[in-house]
């Protein structure tokens, strides 16, 4: 069995204070593996984003803990979880929250600039090679204002893997494509996971995308209802709606 990416102990997340306290996570446990293709869904006000946003180190959860790569993120400050956050994770988002005076490069380097401190030209190779990856080689210079839709989530999973991260959440990353360009950006997510290893988790209203997906977490009201393999008898993905 391959290694854990991330786990999710026990966690519970609660917004408010006193009789206003609202419980929104229910002590969730879960177990993001080495390699994997997993969707995340479940219907509006189920804890999804606010999950994510757990697992992601955007946030910290009111009990419970979550591990890196083995590691307890729960002892550490915010220093220490964005620089872990920056190196092993990367986040492809519904609006690809590109920056529209930086070209496409440039867009897809900005993790790794970060990371450094600094601009470094020395970087240009490897942004240009997952360009490359995506199909936008030609699109490397212009500007992420011209680009449509489509090159845009194409050139935000690049800066996703810029930083080689062991894991990428994805929420709903085709949710603002037509037909056409979400198939072409999910078509990249199976791909990097066969061919790279690269560990998605990605968050999604579409029955249909989940359904190709390794594996399908279902979330209601706070709390996993199923946790299914592709194939195995009780996955059911379209049985929830969305609201």
């Amino acid at each position: 069995m391959a290694e854990p990416v991330l786990e999710v102990r026990h966690v519970v997340r609660e917004f408010g204070e006193g009789d206003a306290r609202t419980r929104v996570l229910h002590g969730i446990s879960l177990t993001v593996r080495s390699g994997e293709l997993s969707a995340l869904v479940g219907p509006s006000g189920s804890g999804k984003s606010t999950l994510l946003n757990i697992m992601g180190l955007l946030d910290r959860p009111s009990s419970g803990a979550v591990l890196i790569g083995g590691r307890d993120t729960t002892q550490l400050d915010d220093r220490a979880l964005t620089e872990l956050r920056g190196r092993t994770l990367g986040f492809v988002f519904q609006f690809h929250h590109l920056m529209p005076a930086f070209s496409a490069l440039e867009n897809v380097l900005m993790p790794a600039y970060a990371d450094r401190g600094r601009v470094d030209s020395k970087l240009d190779a490897r942004g240009l090679q997952l360009l490359a990856s995506v199909g936008l080689t030609e699109r490397a210079h212009h500007s992420a204002r011209d680009l449509s839709g489509g090159e845009a989530q194409r050139v935000a999973l690049a800066r996703a893997l810029a930083n080689e991260p062991a894991l990428v959440l994805a929420d709903e990353p085709t949710g603002n494509l037509d037909t056409h360009s979400a198939e072409a950006v999910f078509g990249l997510l199976r791909r990097f996971c066969k061919e790279r290893g690269t560990t998605f988790l990605l968050v999604t209203h579409d029955s249909r995308l989940a359904a190709r997906c390794d594996r399908i977490v279902t979330l209601v009201d706070g709390r996993v209802v199923s946790d299914a393999r592709r194939g195995a008898a009780d996955t059911a993905p379209g049985t929830f709606s969305e609201t």
